[in-house]
């Protein structure tokens, strides 16, 4: 009888090909490092469609199904992934699928999704509850659709085998390669730190990437249809962060009371503006620091921290590393 965990990811039309395979590929590579230490592969590998046949990818690319879903007995599975894409309106309402899903949960022993599949699995109603993140750009949409969803928008995935800060049964992950840091960490709770820790060498990754998303924010440049009555009041805060940005100054410069500018800030932002400030200043100094533009002290003045203290200490709340740290793993010259 085979000990090997079976692994299957759905596939459907403009599905994002690198949500499919990277995943898949962390598998693969932990098959092949346990084979070079002389052991049995961990795992067999599945695709699923909804039927058994080739599927046109969000690149044009075409994956083959090697089974239908609705065949395959989902106690048969170990861990079942969602992925996202450009296709994942369809699914989202695709009904057969969604009870097929909200059934498959309790069989399976992990079901999770990868970046905009945390959708479709919302969708189905098994994420009411548990906290889940997705791709940022998805993350209004998340919390919109689906209040009953415990939505963090800035990890990089929702799994923990421990339970402590996530979930060990139903997760999700954010943006593409975050579904890679997702697969690494169910190979780690399978198999080992030492041999996650080979996996991610032989892709050249880390095992544990520091900080939240890592990616690109709209705190900079909201719409302004979003939020009329502070448009320009946002528009002049990012050309002004070495200034005085209190409470006082801005309810000044918006020509409102303190007290209502809070108001408006929390009704079309919902956050007070000490929060969005800061969230403001983090981002310019997380883009002056990836573009290797200043030192961290010039960075910590320009952006109005003042002392570099404080900007660690930002940089600490929100991403969970230094910005030292963050220099040197994403700046252009690293």
């Amino acid at each position: 009888m085979s000990t090997q965990r079976r692994i299957a990811c759905l596939i459907y039309p403009e599905v994002m090909s690198l949500d499919v395979t990277g995943p898949l590929q962390v598998f693969a590579s932990a098959n092949v490092e346990r084979q070079r230490q002389g052991l049995a592969p961990a795992y067999e590998l599945l695709v699923l469609g909804e039927r058994a046949e080739p599927v046109a990818t969000s690149a044009g690319l075409r994956i083959c199904a090697e089974a239908a879903w609705g065949d395959i007995d989902p106690a048969s599975l170990d861990t079942l992934l969602v992925p996202g894409g450009p296709g994942i309106e369809a699914q989202c309402a695709n009904a057969e699928l969604l009870r097929w899903l909200a059934g498959a949960e309790p069989q399976v022993r992990r079901l999770g999704s990868v970046c905009s599949g945390a959708l479709i699995l919302a969708a189905a109603g098994v994420l009411d509850g548990r906290p889940a993140t997705t791709h940022w750009a998805d993350v209004d949409a998340l919390c919109a659709g689906y209040p009953q969803v415990l939505v963090q928008g800035d990890r990089l995935h929702t799994y923990d085998p421990q339970r402590r800060d996530g979930d060990d049964h139903v997760f999700t992950s954010a943006g593409v390669t975050a579904g890679i840091d997702l697969t690494l960490a169910l190979v780690e709770a399978d198999l080992g730190r030492a041999l996650a820790l080979a996996v991610a060498r032989r892709l050249v990754m880390f095992l544990k990437r520091p900080g939240g998303q890592a990616q690109f924010s709209h705190w900079l440049t909201p719409e302004p249809s979003r939020t009329p009555r502070l448009a320009a009041l946002l528009e002049w805060i990012p050309a002004n962060l070495g200034g005085d940005l209190s409470l006082e100054a801005l309810a000044d410069r918006a020509c409102m009371s303190p007290r209502t500018l809070s108001r408006v800030f929390i009704s079309e932002l919902g956050m007070g503006p000490g929060r969005y400030v800061e969230r403001v200043r983090l981002e310019a100094a997380r883009a002056l620091l990836q573009d290797a533009q200043a030192s961290i002290g010039t960075v910590s003045r320009l952006c109005g921290f003042g002392h570099p203290e404080n900007l660690r200490r930002t940089f600490h709340k929100h991403l969970a590393i230094s910005p030292q740290e963050y220099a040197e793993r994403f700046g252009q010259l690293h």
